[in-house]
Order: structure tokens, then sequence, then C-alpha cells
């Protein structure tokens, strides 16, 4: 899926005051590309990422994804979000969890794989009569991972996905996400306060300024997966993203 995004903002407003969250983004991801955002606590990268799956309006500009608005890219089933929490249902299990996008607006489903296939390749299978509470937070990561890939989705939204868990874990789910990335090429932007992940994952990664959120800059990572975080060419982007988050270059 395509992305277009052209002079985007987002003020939020109540009756004491406003807030500039995002101020005037222009951004184009092509389709099948793996972007990383990255930037400064409350800088809006949520908030971009919350107006790019319709959860929320922009004050001013247009978003288009594959020349469709935001809601029509919701309403076919063509976005997958996930975010830090995983938001499991407590009364379902883990097959019925994976199953639930299934089960909304029947309609306008992409092929994607079952959810007994996804909860095999999120190594679950033995789990699926399980419910959340008896699941470690990886584990339950993995469900909703599994959830939200669940219609085919061909934009995937990351929001920190795994931010909450130990750095191991999130290491390994991280490489879940990207070996299922190689397999079916959808587009996906990630947001992340981990620069080396970033390096390590993405085509390009978009650096944000402090809030009101604008982009500071956009930096191509080409060397060819997989990456080593130690090697030459990965610790120099490294250092050019640390040095563009504190305001240089």
């Amino acid at each position: 899926m395509n992305i277009v995004l052209d002079q985007v903002s987002k003020t939020f407003i109540n009756r004491t005051s406003s807030l500039t969250a995002l101020a005037t983004v222009t951004l184009t991801v092509t389709s099948g590309e793996f972007v990383c955002i990255i930037g400064p606590s409350g800088c809006g990268k949520s908030t971009l990422l919350r107006l790019i799956a319709d959860q929320i309006a922009p004050t001013g500009g247009t978003i288009h994804l594959d020349n469709k608005s935001p809601k029509a890219a919701r309403t076919c089933k063509s976005i997958a979000w996930m975010a830090q929490q995983p938001a499991l249902l407590p009364w379902q299990t883990v097959l019925d969890n994976v199953r639930l996008p299934l089960l909304v607006n029947r309609r306008h489903q992409h092929p994607a794989p079952s959810p007994i296939e996804l909860l095999n390749s999120m190594g679950l299978s033995d789990f699926a009569t399980a419910y959340p509470s008896t699941l470690s937070g990886g584990m339950q990561q993995r469900v909703a991972l599994a959830r939200a890939l669940a219609t085919g989705a061909s934009l995937w939204l990351m929001d920190e996905p795994f931010a909450a868990l130990d750095e191991l874990t999130r290491e390994a789910l991280t490489e879940e996400v990207f070996s299922l990335w190689m397999r079916y090429h959808p587009t996906v932007l990630w947001v992340t306060h981990q620069i080396a992940e970033a390096a390590r994952l993405a085509d390009r990664i978009v650096v944000m300024t402090a809030r009101p959120g604008n982009i500071r800059a956009i930096v191509s990572v080409p060397q060819p997966r997989p990456r080593d975080e130690t090697s030459p060419e990965i610790v120099h982007h490294i250092r050019k993203l640390r040095s563009l988050l504190r305001g240089k270059g």
C-alpha cells in the first residue's frame, strides 16, 4: 500500500486550551517499504499512526492510502494496527481472539493465512484453547500480532508493539514480524525508541522533531539484510540518528 501525507497537521482542542501535536508533515511511503519512525517522547509519532489508521481526523492536510481515504482503507480491512498493549478479550480463547477480525464486517477480506496457520507460525498452536490470563506478556503479544494479521492487511501500523517486554523477548518478536514482512511484503510503519532496532530493520528511518512534531530528516539504510548492529556501516547510521535526535546535522 502506498502512503501519501501532504501537509498533515493535528491540533487537539478542548474548552480551555489547544495543543498542536503535528505541524505540516509531508511524507510518501511506497508499497512494501519498511519505515521506522523515531523521535523524542511526545513528538506526535503515535498521533501520526492514529491519523493514518483513521482513529482521529487531521486538522489540516490530506492522507491517501492507495488513493483512498484512511476511512475507506479501514473499511476494506487494509490496515493492521498493533500497539504496546495486546488488548485481548479475556473471556475468549487464543484462537477466538485471532478469529475476531474475521467475524466483524465479513466483507472486504483479503487473502490471508488462516488463524490456525498464524498460531502455528507464532509457536502458539498448543495454546489455541488457552485464555489470555494464562499466557506470558510475550505470548499475549504474539496472539495480538496474529490477530492483527488475520485479515491479510496490506498496511501494518506498529506503535511500539513490544516496548513493554524484556529485551530478549522484544528482539525475538521483532524478528518474527520481520520474517512475516519478508514473506507477505506489506507496507510497515514502525514507531520505536530503539535506534539500533530501527537501523537493523528499516529501509528508511523518519526522524521527528520535538512537539509540534515535524520531519527533521529521513535516513535511508541501503545495507543488505540481515544486518549486524556492530558493523561499521550500521554503527555509522546509529551515530547519525543519535545526532539528529539531539538536533544536530
